[in-house]
């Protein structure tokens, strides 16, 4: 309860248990009605909302200030709490079945017209709302979507601190190790031309700290990455950071598998069946065509190979024999789609890249033009493995294998919105076993597919250190990844804690000794000494709370977010700075340098 000059108790505190008592409350005018004899108002905090009436029978003068209020104005009541009329009571808000009738009224402070409206459920452009943040945050729904940020963060902290976690800070100034996303860089004025980065993820250090002996850290952090931007993207982040010693892949899965379920049993009051299925990366591939599929749906990905060989269509024998795949894919209820509506969805499968799009419709019996380069028990042996029925419409990709399963994958996700097949429930998965490398066709070379920091499987790390030539395309890694409807939460993996092997990995990828030495020589220092087995995770804080609360964009779960361009609308960073401040930095700008200050 407060306690404090302004209020004794919060707007959304008040029930039938304070009916006769006299509550001293202030807050935000939400809403305001004049019924001539009595004004009514809805007087809003962060706990709650409460009904105030102003009454002539309880002070005229009050009465009448009464009439002077209007919306976000912000004032301080005494009032006397009673039972509403019958008839009038709101179910939907806890405090629906009492009301305030004021006797004493400060306004505190007045405000102008709005530029949006915040009380109703109204469309509002980002801009505005981005512009205008702070009024934005009074929206209700907004004061819900950060609250629940603060409840997932403070879940988080009791969960790990009963395990025996220690919340550890580390540097946001540090060295640029450029592998992955562009850094953000930070001039430094003490050392001329020389520059900290910010850290895209504290991995280094969380290392350290398990050389350092502090076994079980964790930390929600401040992470920075220069890359384009989406709904699901920020230029600063926050992630859920955890290390642990003397692990494997198992023991951090059920370590984060507690932790999911302590976190939505109470943000959510929803039980998260544990043990959470897992699923490789290549039958993640072969059966969705990506690595974060949304398992609350079947419509799976299946290989028409072998059946495609029996026929004499071009296209899939074609695509067959340059060593490319032929997949098919479910069209639920598809089968009534008109031939423009069938032309629409081909022409959105060459945008995602494929040269084209077969299908089939189930009826009665099968409709497609290509129907006469198939036999048809193969027809009906695809409808079988595609487990087709009446009403529904059969759809095939051939090409590269990349293509096909960028092109079905995305495809799968746009027909199951379309024909609301997705449930409401939630569904996690577990990706593991991923490959260790990728081949760079930029730098030609290959690279780590996490980062050069993960562990191969046990068995890769001795095929590795032997003699041998190795295929690194083959190589799996200690890497997994939770999914969650389709959206990637958190990943991570069992580090390497040999300084030989980590050696051997920044060989493999095309680092030059000296280059390593000079990126990660502090880590591969430190390696020597004594580090233990070692592994964690990150969890995508923004994201996750974007998820449970139904949020369409992570900048509805930030308070201060960041357009799509990177900048702040707000405040109007990044900007530029005066010449004096760039000369401190031994810093000279190549652009133009209209209106930049002159200090």
């Amino acid at each position: 309860m407060y306690r404090n000059i302004y209020r004794n108790t919060g707007c959304g505190q008040i029930d039938l248990s304070h009916t006769g008592a006299e509550v001293a409350m202030c807050g935000w005018i939400f809403r305001s009605r004049d019924h001539g004899g009595l004004v009514f108002c809805d007087l809003r905090d962060t706990t709650g909302v409460a009904q105030i009436v102003f009454s002539p029978d309880y002070s005229e003068e009050i009465h009448k200030m009464a009439h002077q209020l209007r919306a976000e104005y912000v004032v301080a009541i005494k009032g006397d709490v009673c039972v509403r009329p019958e008839g009038t009571e709101n179910p939907d808000i806890p405090t629906g079945s009492v009301e305030v009738y004021v006797k004493q009224l400060d306004i505190l402070n007045r405000s102008e017209p709005l530029p949006f409206q915040i009380d109703q459920d109204i469309e509002v452009s980002e801009t505005h709302r981005l512009k205008y943040r702070y009024l934005d945050l009074r929206r209700p729904q907004m004061l819900k979507n950060i609250t629940t940020r603060h409840q997932t963060c403070k879940a988080v902290r009791d969960y790990l601190d009963e395990l025996g976690f220690l919340d550890i800070e580390t540097p946001v100034l540090t060295k640029s190790t450029p592998e992955g996303a562009r850094d953000y860089l930070v001039p430094s004025r003490m050392a001329p031309g020389c520059f900290y980065a910010l850290p895209q993820s504290p991995q280094l250090f969380k290392q350290l700290m398990m050389v350092a002996g502090m076994e079980r850290y964790y930390q929600i952090v401040r992470c920075f990455r220069d890359e384009d931007l989406r709904a699901d993207r920020q230029p600063e982040f926050t992630q859920i950071d955890i290390e642990m010693s003397f692990v494997d892949v198992n023991d951090v899965i059920n370590l984060v598998e507690g932790l999911i379920e302590r976190v939505f049993w109470r943000i959510k009051k929803e039980d998260v069946p544990t043990p959470i299925e897992r699923l490789s990366y290549g039958g993640a591939m072969e059966r969705f065509g990506n690595d974060k599929p949304d398992m609350r749906f079947q419509l799976e990905l299946k290989d028409m190979a072998d059946l495609a060989d029996k026929s004499t269509f071009k296209v899939f024998l074609d695509a067959l024999s340059s060593g490319g795949r032929v997949k098919g894919l479910l069209g639920k209820g598809m089968a009534g789609f008109s031939r423009r509506e069938t032309d629409l969805l081909t022409a959105e499968a060459q945008s995602l890249g494929a040269k084209g799009l077969a299908w089939i419709k189930v009826k009665d019996g099968f409709e497609s033009p290509i129907l006469k380069f198939f036999p048809e028990d193969v027809v009906r042996q695809m409808a079988e493995r595609l487990q087709a029925a009446p009403g529904d419409m059969m759809l095939f990709v051939a090409d590269k294998e990349k293509v096909v399963n960028d092109v079905l994958s995305r495809m799968r996700l746009d027909i199951a919105k379309k024909q609301n097949l997705i449930p409401s429930t939630d569904k996690f998965v577990w990706i593991t076993d991923f490959p260790s490398f990728e081949w760079n066709e930029e730098d030609a070379r290959f690279q780590a597919i996490h980062h050069p920091f993960t562990s191969p499987t046990d068995e890769d790390i001795k095929l590795i250190m032997g003699a041998g030539k190795v295929d690194l395309s083959k190589l799996k890694s200690k890497a997994y990844d939770l999914v969650l409807n389709g959206s990637e939460i958190g990943g991570g993996s069992i580090r390497i804690h040999r300084p030989e092997l980590q050696k051997k990995i920044f060989e493999l990828i095309g680092l030059p000794e000296g280059e390593a030495e000079e990126r990660f020589g502090f880590l591969l220092d430190a390696l020597k000494y004594g580090a233990p087995p070692h592994g964690g995770l990150a969890i995508g804080l923004d994201r996750l709370v974007m998820l449970m609360t139904g949020a369409q964009s992570i900048r509805d779960v930030i308070a201060f977010p960041k357009t799509q361009k990177g900048a702040c609308l707000l405040s109007g960073a990044p900007s530029q700075v005066d010449k004096k401040q760039l000369r401190e930095l031994y810093i000279r700008l190549n652009v133009p340098d209209e209106g930049l200050t002159t200090g």
